[in-house]
Formats: C-alpha cells, sequence, structure tokens
C-alpha cells in the first residue's frame, strides 16, 4: 500500500504538490482569442512524484510527467502523462516508492540503484524527428509526441551510453544537436563528454574533456564557433553520497573555471578561464564577437539555491536568487579571465530567446522574474515574466495576481520569416487562490499589457522546469 506524501516537505505541498492523475482535455475553455497562427504543441516537463520519497526529498528528484497543449484552428486540447522510465515502472508494480531522492541516496533500495534508472523530469525536445525527455544524469527518454507513451532510452543508433545534459542546443542553422554529459565515467567523476548529432539525429562525433574537480554541469553554452563549459564549486562526491552527506555541495574555495572549446576542436584544445565562485542553472545566450571574443548572457547566484554546504547547513538564511550578466572573454589576450557587467537588476530564472537566433547577436530575452524556487505557503510572493531589450536595456514586466506563480516563458515565431521577437510568449500559470492551472498567451512585444488569451484547467500543473514547443509543419 503507498503511504502518505509527507505534509512538513516544502517542496511536496502547495504549487509544488504532486498531481496524482494523467487526464484528457479535447476542448478547454479559453477566454479571450487564441492567435490562428498558433498551430503545434507546447510541451512541459516537471517532476511529479509517484510515490512519496524515503527521507527527505530534493525538487529534484521527482518522477517526470509531460503536460502537452496542442493548438490548431484556436481550440486546445491538454493531455497529461507520467513518463514511464524504468524506475516509475518499477516502483509502480511494487507500489510504493523506493527512492531515497537525490537528498537522501542511501536510502534507495538496491534494486533502484542497480537499475541506474532516469527520472527524465528537467526538459523537453524535438530532434530528429524524436520526442525527448531529458534529465541529466541518464540517456534521454524518448515518448511519443501524440499520446505520450513510453518509447524506451534513444541510444543513437546505439552508439550512445552516457548521460545528456537536460539542455541541449540545436544550432538554428545547421540542425545540429550539441550536448555533453558529465560524471561521464561514472556518478561523481570529472569526466565530461561531449557529442554532435546531425538534424537527423545521427551521432557524428564525440570528445573527452577532463574538468578541474567533479561538479554539478547543468547547463553550458555554445556559439557559432566554439563550446564552453562552465565548472562551478557545486561539487559532486561520491563518499557524502553514501554516507548520508549532501551528495552536492557547496565549495567556494574550489572557484569558478569555464573550459572554452572550438566547435571542431579536440580535448588538446580546450582553454580554461577562471573567476569569482558563483553558480549558474541557465544562461540565456551566447555569440561571438567580430573580434574573435565570446560574450554570454547568464543567470548568476552567489550562491545555489536549494544545495547546502558539506556540512549540510545552509548557505544563506533566504533562498538566492539570481541576476543577468553577461560575460565577455576575450581569446586574443592571455589574463585567462573574463569580464562581468550586470544587465539588469530584475532577478529572474528560466532565461529563454527566440531560439531562431541561439548562437547568435540578439536583442530580446525572456525570463520568470522574481524567486521561482519559493515554496513558502499562504504567503503574498508570486513570479512574473520579464522582457529584456538588451539594445536599450529596457525591461518590461508582467506581474500575475499575489501568490500565482508563471512558469518559463516559452516564444513562438509569429511565422517562420517573422523578425527577432515578433510572436507570442507561453508561460502556464498557477493561480494559488483557486489551485489550478491556465496557459496564458502573450503578444512578446506588449507582455505589461497582459495575456491575449487564458486556456483554463480544472487541475494545477505542479512546479516544473523547462518545456518546448514543436510547430504543426
Amino acid at each position: 500500500m503507498a503511504i502518505a506524501f509527507p505534509t512538513n516537505e516544502p517542496y511536496l505541498s502547495g504549487y509544488f504538490a504532486p498531481l496524482h492523475a494523467e487526464c484528457d482535455a479535447p476542448n478547454l475553455p479559453v477566454t479571450g482569442e487564441v492567435p490562428a497562427g498558433l498551430r503545434g504543441t507546447f510541451y512541459r516537463n516537471g517532476p511529479n512524484p509517484q510515490f512519496a520519497p524515503r527521507g527527505k526529498y530534493h525538487w529534484f528528484s521527482g518522477d517526470g510527467m509531460l503536460h502537452a497543449f496542442h493548438f490548431e484552428k484556436g481550440r486546445v486540447s491538454y493531455r497529461n502523462r507520467w513518463i514511464r522510465t524504468p524506475k516509475w515502472v518499477m516502483e509502480n508494480k511494487n507500489g510504493e516508492g523506493l527512492s531515497g531522492s537525490l537528498a537522501s541516496r542511501h536510502l534507495t533500495d538496491p534494486r533502484l540503484l542497480e537499475l541506474n534508472s532516469t527520472v527524465a523530469n528537467t526538459n523537453v525536445v524535438w530532434h530528429g524527428g524524436r520526442l525527448l525527455a531529458l534529465e541529466e544524469a541518464h540517456m534521454p527518454f524518448e515518448v511519443d509526441p501524440v499520446s505520450l507513451a513510453p518509447r524506451g532510452y534513444q541510444t543513437f543508433d546505439e552508439k550512445f551510453s552516457g548521460p545528456m545534459t537536460a539542455h541541449p542546443k540545436i544550432d538554428p542553422v545547421n540542425g545540429e544537436m550539441v550536448f555533453f554529459g558529465y560524471g561521464a565515467r561514472g556518478p561523481f567523476t570529472p569526466d565530461l563528454m561531449l557529442h554532435v548529432a546531425d538534424s537527423q539525429g545521427k551521432l557524428l562525433r564525440s570528445v573527452h574533456i577532463v574538468a578541474p574537480f567533479p561538479s554539478m554541469v547543468h547547463d553550458f553554452v555554445v556559439t557559432r564557433t566554439h563550446i564552453l563549459f562552465p565548472i562551478f564549486p557545486l561539487t559532486g562526491s561520491m563518499a557524502r553520497a553514501t554516507n548520508g552527506q549532501p551528495a552536492y555541495a557547496w565549495e567556494p574555495d574550489k572557484g569558478t573555471h569555464i573550459g572554452i572549446l572550438p566547435r571542431d576542436g579536440t580535448a588538446a584544445d580546450v582553454r580554461w578561464f577562471t573567476g569569482d565562485p558563483c553558480y549558474v542553472f541557465h544562461p540565456m545566450n551566447a555569440f561571438d564577437t567580430p573580434h574573435g571574443g565570446i560574450v554570454c548572457d547568464m543567470m548568476k547566484y552567489d550562491v545555489p539555491p536549494l544545495f547546502p554546504g558539506p556540512d549540510g547547513r545552509p548557505l544563506s538564511n533566504g533562498a538566492p536568487v539570481a541576476s543577468l550578466v553577461r560575460w565577455t572573454f576575450d581569446l586574443a589576450g592571455k589574463s585567462g579571465t573574463y569580464r562581468e557587467q550586470p544587465l539588469c537588476d530584475t532577478p529572474g530564472e528560466f532565461p529563454r530567446l527566440d531560439e531562431r537566433f541561439a548562437m547568435l547577436p540578439y536583442r530580446h530575452g525572456y525570463y520568470c522574474s522574481g524567486d521561482i524556487s519559493a515554496s513558502t505557503q499562504g504567503d503574498s510572493l508570486r513570479s512574473g515574466l520579464a522582457h529584456i531589450d538588451l539594445a536599450t536595456g529596457q525591461v518590461a514586466q508582467y506581474q500575475p495576481p499575489a501568490g500565482d506563480k508563471c512558469g518559463e516563458p516559452v516564444f513562438v515565431p509569429r511565422h517562420a520569416d517573422a523578425d527577432e521577437g515578433d510572436g507570442w510568449l507561453l508561460s502556464v500559470i498557477w493561480r494559488a487562490a483557486e489551485n489550478r492551472s491556465d496557459m496564458a498567451i502573450f503578444n512578446a512585444q506588449a507582455l505589461a499589457a497582459g495575456p491575449v488569451a487564458l486556456v483554463h484547467l480544472s487541475h494545477r500543473v505542479p512546479a516544473g522546469f523547462h518545456g518546448n514547443w514543436r510547430p504543426a509543419d
């Protein structure tokens, strides 16, 4: 018999509480008018534990659940499904949770450790005719793009078996997918493996790189000519994990190290730059400068949220917040450091852009404003959306009613040849007072005016991470 979820876990209650049901809604009610040009499917992924975990729960550890909103001729349908990973199947048959989660790995059932299953709970991307559910410690997991039924691990024609980042970069020019895995020679090892697949999903090349120390490398940066691997001092330790201590912990004395590799280079071509300790979960974009430099726009934390020091003590009294900064690397220089400048004083997370300008100079960026990880119940905290014009520095914001929380904004161009930033922003908003969610559609050029349409669900979409748009054609 499945045991009840604990009531004292902040990331298992309120906005973060698991949804215990799967459903289909063929024709959702709409306020306003859904733009006729929106034709396709918006997929959103996030942790939604099937069973109560063993020990303390960590938000990053819940089973993945996909939420799919399909747009066609002004109508919107919805479907949600747990991603039926090997872990989900084993626990479903067992009738209770077997996992100690990221915070309590030593409590995980040995059978589940041996299975070494993904939870596939972080991102979902469409590439090479496949819909891939991703987390960063295992292989990508394919699901049917319509039914969301499982298709199993994607092995790239049995040429790939290592971990894959939840944040691959898809080249808008040639369709290549550039991705990597950390802990590539085993959990908590300093090894990185870079991979490149062509537009059809055929694996083209792989490069083995050794980082200065084992670290949680959640995301990375790609330009037209280079790949950047950020190694922050959020360190991984097998000894800590097996002794009931934090598997990942903050060790600022190790500093920040950025490895820069030419896109066609080998491990011998990596050049390391150093900086002050900080943490970045998500970059907004990066591009090459005319004089051979590299610009990276990053959501930077002074200390990481959701993780402690090696002794388990919290790093700050409140939840740390991130701000948007620009890092500039001079590849012609010899300093081995980089320059930082602030871009905006509005804190936030989940930065996105018009993906047609990924790896290229760009003007428009979007992100969740406020603290997306705040888990306090019954308060007036909210998280809205922000649009930054990088040419002028101006920031437009939308703030929902007090207590409501906007999910990651995803940009959809008005049409294939539209100017940068001409299109819509899609975001799932939790309505705290009603404990349910809306899919909100904004004119990306008039964010502060509020949604042009709201698509109403009768239930809540739990706090999640990332999503993407798959065009109908």
